[in-house]
């Protein structure tokens, strides 16, 4: 939908592709499906769902054995975002680099766009 020719609608790094290939392996997805939603301190936040059934409408991204599909709804929103996977002696999780996030809280679970 919101396609540049010869550009992905998002990109990951190697650890984010090695962890979202290995979840999908885990228990036989097709992959994970990212979205955004009302809701948080700031206003949105980001969805993920694994999935069983890859729809037609979403936007679809591969890189190395991981696939990411992009809800139709949210592909404005998160066009040109890295996904990325860390790992630090407290936690590990998806992080999202985000150029259309305007102000994000202090937890960086909730995120702001412009005019919303």
């Amino acid at each position: 939908m919101f396609a540049i020719p010869g550009k992905q609608a998002v990109s990951m790094t190697s650890a984010a592709a090695s962890q979202i290939a290995k979840l999908m392996a885990k228990d036989g997805h097709k992959g994970l499906r990212i979205g955004v939603k009302k809701g948080g301190c700031a206003g949105m936040e980001y969805t993920m769902d694994y999935v069983s059934d890859i729809d037609p409408l979403d936007e679809t991204v591969e890189v190395d054995g991981a696939r990411v599909m992009i809800a139709p709804m949210a592909q404005m929103f998160l066009f040109g975002t890295e996904i990325d996977y860390e790992t630090s002696l407290l936690e590990s999780g998806f992080k999202f680099r985000n150029p259309n996030v305007t102000e994000a809280c202090g937890c960086g679970e909730s995120i702001k766009f412009e005019g919303m």
